[in-house]
């Protein structure tokens, strides 16, 4: 008896002590990680993702030099918009992942999962928080 109560003791404070798993979007090729203390979007890589103060709602801003330092969020021929996700169309005919209406980018700088160096580069790109 003093066995079984050990256990079930000890599985109700693993409840507890578990903590906060990345949650998966877009079929788990976007996920919410908790970087310092945030949760934040990532790629299914653990790559952060941004969003740019130039940008509107459904409208991205970033193109040439833009766009080969902050690489987009590419969405294929065949993704449709999934709860707070939508697809901004470019200018150049390609898609692009948004979210709450803001287009998703990469940083060039950023080399592994969990890198935040894009963070507040001039003043205009951020992490896209959840």
């Amino acid at each position: 008896m003093l066995i079984k109560s050990m256990l079930l003791t000890a599985a109700s404070l693993a409840l507890f002590a578990t903590p906060a798993l990345a949650e998966d979007y877009l079929g788990g090729a976007v996920k919410s990680v908790d970087i310092g203390g945030q949760m934040v979007l990532t790629d299914a890589n653990g790559m952060t993702l941004y969003i740019f103060d130039k940008d509107g709602p459904g409208v991205t801003n970033c193109y040439d030099n833009c766009a080969v330092n902050w690489p987009p969020l590419m969405a294929d021929a065949s993704a449709t918009a999934d709860g707070d996700f939508s697809i901004v169309e470019r200018t150049d005919g390609n898609a692009m992942w948004a979210y709450k209406g803001w287009p998703l980018y990469y940083w060039k700088d950023d080399v592994a999962a969990g890198d935040i160096s894009g963070d507040g580069v001039g003043g205009v790109w951020h992490l896209a928080i959840e």
